[in-house]
């Protein structure tokens, strides 16, 4: 049985889940509404504070399926009370990051400079060398948390670009001249 998929979801105070037709699920909550269409295959009951994720049968696929559809609820329901934050980081000489509106400007060693717009539903503040991305949708912040590192990744002999704040880069020695 799948560990994860067995656990139910306890819904905690001013959250509303309704499950429609084709396992459509909404959740609203204090901080927003997230909508999901997730596989038809499993049944999600609400049974009083919880919420719980049933297989129809032990096959492969359907097994995989469960812990998934359990996982995406879960996460609904925390966007909705918590929201969910990534961090990264801008290192690098010359290397900054500002914010204007609803638009980030990246300055990375480019001819150019970098601009970004936040899409609707995350907020982005930049402190100093630290970018912060907050959002309902997981998703969608660890997407838009990942194209930004791509504007420059961090490179391996000096660490320069943008990291993830959790993020470890493994370093390199650089070459040494001849004797």
């Amino acid at each position: 049985m799948s560990r994860i998929g067995r656990m139910p979801i306890a819904i905690p105070a001013g959250v509303t889940v309704d499950v429609a037709e084709n396992n459509h699920v909404t959740v609203k909550g204090p901080k927003g509404t997230l909508e999901r269409s997730l596989p038809t295959e499993m049944e999600i009951k609400k049974e009083g504070e919880e919420i719980v994720v049933t297989r129809p049968n032990d096959l492969k696929k359907m097994k995989s399926l469960h812990g998934l559809t359990r996982t995406l609820i879960n996460n609904m329901v925390i966007g909705v009370t918590e929201g969910f934050t990534k961090e990264l980081e801008v290192n690098g000489v010359g290397y900054r990051a500002q914010k204007s509106g609803k638009k980030l400007t990246l300055n990375l060693g480019y001819s150019h400079p970098v601009e970004m717009e936040d899409p609707e539903g995350l907020e982005s503040k930049v402190d100093g060398n630290k970018i912060v991305i907050s959002g309902i949708d997981k998703e969608k912040v660890g997407q838009y948390a990942a194209e930004i590192r791509d504007k420059r990744r961090p490179e391996p002999y000096k660490g320069k670009g943008i990291k993830y704040a959790d993020e470890v880069i493994r370093r390199k020695v650089g070459k040494t001249g001849k004797k």
